[in-house]
């Protein structure tokens, strides 16, 4: 990070995968390592133009070939060298201009800091009752033919239609996920990592989105 670098409460990073640390008392600490990756401001939303004062905060390198003409064009008018793909808007109470193709430091995720943290779960695929909801099923033996099914999902003519939101089989997973209260346990950006104490939704390399806690601070 650069001197020039600018503090939000928002970081996104890559999620690497877990392991195991042992703290200063020598407790076994289950950790998510997070991979720390460029962030830039790549907009600046004011309240005279957009009507709200927010940063956009481009991450996600790709090689060039990848990037689309408008996606070079965002990039160039912002002074941004790196060929980010991904955007997304962060909203600030006072939005500075002079902010735009600054990077983001990590300087408000200090270890011990709670945050919230943000990211989309593992695709299941098309997923049944017991699995998707955790449903008790039917008698595994004595002849019964109710073993995973759903069972009644209606009441006859009355109302004559199935209520929205019944719990029935179908897609499981890749939902956009948020765990709150965790807390950041090492940071380390000469080696460009992060350590956050417990799991966090997602698979292997995909995106994070980690905020400062909202409940606690």
């Amino acid at each position: 990070m650069t001197d020039s670098a600018i503090a939000l409460d928002t970081y996104f990073g890559i999620k690497s995968g877990m392991t195991r640390v042992f703290d200063e008392q020598g407790n076994h600490v289950p950790v998510t390592v997070i991979k720390l990756i460029p962030n830039l401001i790549t907009q600046v939303k004011t309240q005279d133009k957009e009507g709200y004062t927010a940063y956009q905060v481009g991450y996600a390198e790709k090689r060039e070939s990848l990037l689309t003409k408008p996606i070079k064009g965002h990039l160039a008018k912002a002074s941004v060298s790196q060929n980010l793909t991904q955007f997304s808007e962060v909203k600030v109470e006072t939005a500075d201009v002079a902010s735009l193709g600054k990077a983001l430091s990590l300087a408000s995720f200090t270890p011990g800091t709670y945050i919230d943290v943000t990211g989309v779960s593992k695709g299941k695929g098309f997923a049944g009752v017991q699995k998707r909801y955790n449903f008790r099923g039917g008698p595994a033996s004595h002849g019964s033919h109710f073993h995973r099914r759903v069972g009644s999902i209606g009441n006859r003519a009355t109302p004559g239609r199935v209520f929205k939101n019944k719990k029935m089989p179908g897609h499981m997973g890749v939902d956009t996920k948020t765990i709150q209260n965790l807390t950041v346990f090492e940071i380390n950006t000469e080696k460009g990592y992060l350590l956050i104490k417990g799991s966090v939704p997602g698979g292997k390399n995909g995106f994070i989105r980690i905020v400062k806690a909202l409940k606690k601070q």
